[in-house]
């Protein structure tokens, strides 16, 4: 294994070698003690055999997660944590895979399929045992969820660890099935993090909350314990329950924490969990007979910080952050990175400069939650913007047209025009909650008009959740909970989707309350360009400073990288955010960067798109495993250079009858030739 060789490594390698080996020889010798982060709290250990029980498949093995539907529970109205923590992996590592027939599942990706890419006849189903922990600044209020995984198979000898900071809003098992399966296939450890945004959801009825096993309590039993208990009175949760019966809170966009500025930090405390973790289960026993002398260290673990979509996000901000040596590399796919500036560096595709580049999240989504359900067909929400003179066609066809047009010039990528439609739900799920949470709103304040609720799939009524529905909630939810519902439609509150607009008297999928957040994101009238005023000013101001707060620096601290991005994202648009952090990283680093960056064809930001649009979409989750693979054998031999920048040309399929294989995903390229990108100054050159 290449180690680090630089002097402090060296010292401190050599400090901790005498620290372990010095006790029986010099009861002199300095001991270097293993000690618990000051953030940590109790941490619970369970072991999983890998025959009845594992970490990465829950039991299920490889069949079992591909099965139609989740095991059911013994009691569905007081699910065991044993049984949510199997639903919960089964539904998440769906979520983030394809797992229908030919779609590559358990040929080129899959628990059966080994660390060296080959497919297996076993269940993969991997022996080890699994520490969860609360980091929490002892208010109760923060409880970021971490976990280390630990396989059996950990290499003492090769120690490694790989994050798995969860995606999109998702809870603690997110990243099972992205970087945490190539982890423990690796034999490293798995430090896991829900970054504060995971499962926790809130019912104003019973005042219940989500333990962190995920089980429910009222919020008075559950104390500090709580994964998400909202800051209410018990009048003031009475009132609100009145009003809005059904109604429900969730910690992403209601913890009034803005977690996302803290991804980064969250991703290095799981790390810091993981090397405690190990000392404590590896490390010799100290001359006190209790503690343990500290043997795995940033100096001789190798550390890549991984994920995909927001868990990528943090894992570069992780690296940004990174002062003291904990990460030795990242290897990202469709990181949702947002660059702090949009200026300083260029972007060409073909030879021409992109449309734009380097907007905030808040900021494209919230443009996209206004014309994407348009693209999806939505007639009334076409003519209300014909209305507003945001759109322009006499027809739905020349309305659907333009709304594409400007979705270009925002700076979507020709090649996610064909899943405009299929994002329309999601951006609308991404401008209410980040709002929310970027201005660290009460879930009370009802910002735009919006709450959160299930509903009535006939009247669009909000109801709320079922005993057995808040009582699945850990292993069901993704984070987001429920639907926005807009409670100033006219007729009364609707989910969004069938909400009247007031100003418009159309059923335009409540098009008023997202030019409120449109203009909540940028600080002017979404309709008359004019600047905010009073309240809405204010509101916005909030909303701005949490959208500051989580911007990135571009700077990598010279570490390797390779970010991983589908040209065809339609969700975290790659000219928005990987190429722009390119651009970004070029422009603060220079030639000390190590950053590499590939962009695959005909993939985009969900997989399991696959197998709906097969002759549109590839998994990029082969890719994953290739860059992770590509990182640590860098990191293992420094004459095992990373591949250079480059766009992959893949090859979709004609029906979803045809399986996925090699031929449709061929590998990263040790030499690209005319495929390569190029960075030259702070101009990122990429080719079509």
């Amino acid at each position: 294994m290449q180690m680090r060789t630089s002097k402090t490594a060296i010292a401190i390698a050599v400090a901790l070698l005498l620290g372990a080996c010095g006790g029986d020889d010099d009861d002199d010798e300095p001991e270097v003690l293993n000690q618990k982060p000051a953030y940590l709290g109790t941490i619970t250990q369970t072991s999983y055999d890998g025959t009845t029980d594992d970490l990465l498949t829950a039991g299920l093995g490889a069949a079992g997660l591909a099965a139609a539907a989740p095991p059911a529970y013994t009691n569905p109205a007081s699910p065991t944590a044993r049984e949510l923590r199997r639903n919960a992996i089964f539904s998440n590592y769906r979520a983030v895979l394809d797992i229908a027939a030919n779609s590559g599942y358990g040929t080129l990706y899959g628990p059966n399929v080994n660390a060296a890419g080959q497919a297996t006849t076993g269940s993969g189903m991997v022996a080890g045992t699994e520490y969860l922990a609360y980091a929490d600044d002892g208010s109760g209020r923060q409880n970021v969820t971490l976990m280390v995984q630990v396989p059996n198979s950990f290499d003492t000898v090769n120690p490694c660890i790989v994050t798995g900071t969860s995606s999109g809003s998702r809870g603690i098992y997110g990243a099972i099935g992205s970087s945490g399966e190539w982890g423990l296939k690796n034999n490293c450890a798995v430090a896991y993090a829900d970054k504060g945004s995971g499962t926790g959801l809130y019912a104003f009825e019973d005042d219940s909350v989500n333990l962190q096993n995920g089980t429910r309590a009222s919020r008075t039993s559950a104390g500090k314990n709580a994964q998400f208990a909202p800051e209410l009175t018990d009048a003031q949760r009475t009132a609100f329950a009145q009003q809005y019966p059904g109604r429900i809170a969730f910690k992403h966009a209601h913890s009034q924490q803005n977690p996302e500025k803290d991804w980064g930090r969250i991703t290095l405390q799981a790390v810091e969990f993981a090397f405690y973790v190990l000392n404590e289960k590896y490390g010799v026993v100290a001359r006190d007979n209790t503690s343990r002398l500290v043997r795995f260290t940033p100096a001789n673990t190798l550390t890549i910080a991984s994920s995909i979509s927001n868990g990528a996000g943090s894992a570069l901000l992780a690296a940004e952050q990174d002062t003291t040596g904990l990460i030795d590399a990242v290897a990202a796919t469709e990181p949702q990175i947002q660059p702090n500036r949009t200026t300083g560096y260029t972007v060409r595709q073909a030879g021409a400069v992109v449309t734009a580049q380097g907007k905030p999240l808040l900021d494209y989504s919230s443009y996209a939650a206004l014309y994407q359900p348009c693209i999806a067909g939505s007639a009334g929400r076409c003519a209300s913007l014909v209305q507003k003179g945001l759109l322009s066609g006499n027809d739905l066809a020349s309305r659907q047209a333009d709304a594409r047009a400007r979705m270009k010039a925002y700076g979507w990528t020709p090649d996610a025009e064909p899943l405009q439609a299929a994002h329309a739900l999601t951006n609308i799920l991404v401008a209410v909650t980040y709002v929310n949470a970027y201005g660290r709103f009460a879930v009370t304040d009802n910002v735009c008009g919006f709450s959160w609720s299930p509903f009535d799939a006939t009247t669009g009524a909000p109801v709320p959740f079922t005993p057995a529905a808040l009582a699945s909630s850990f292993a069901t939810q993704n984070g987001i909970i429920g639907a926005p519902i807009y409670e100033a439609s006219a007729g009364g509150a609707k989910v969004y989707s069938m909400g009247v607009s007031p100003s418009t008297g159309i059923d335009d999928q409540s098009l008023d309350g997202f030019l409120c957040l449109r203009s909540l994101a940028t600080g002017i009238d979404a309709v008359t360009g004019a600047p905010l005023a009073g309240d809405l000013a204010a509101q916005s101001a909030r909303v701005r400073a949490g959208m500051a707060e989580v911007q990135a620096t571009g700077n990598l601290r010279g570490k390797p990288a390779l970010i991983v991005s589908g040209r065809a994202d339609a969700l975290i648009p790659v000219n928005h955010a990987s190429r722009a952090y390119v651009g970004l990283n070029a422009a603060v680093e220079g030639a000390a960067s190590k950053l590499r960056y590939v962009e695959v064809t005909n993939a985009n930001h969900f997989d399991n798109f696959t197998n709906a649009l097969p002759n549109v979409i590839v998994p990029l989750h082969v890719y994953l495993f290739r860059a992770l693979d590509a990182v640590y054998a860098n990191l293992k031999n420094s004459q095992t250079a990373l591949p250079p920048s480059q766009v992959v040309h893949t090859v979709t399929r004609a029906s979803n009858a045809v399986p996925i294989t090699v031929a449709n995903v061929p590998p990263i390229s040790a030499s690209p030739g005319n495929n390569a990108i190029t960075v030259t100054g702070t101009t990122v050159n990429v080719p079509d």
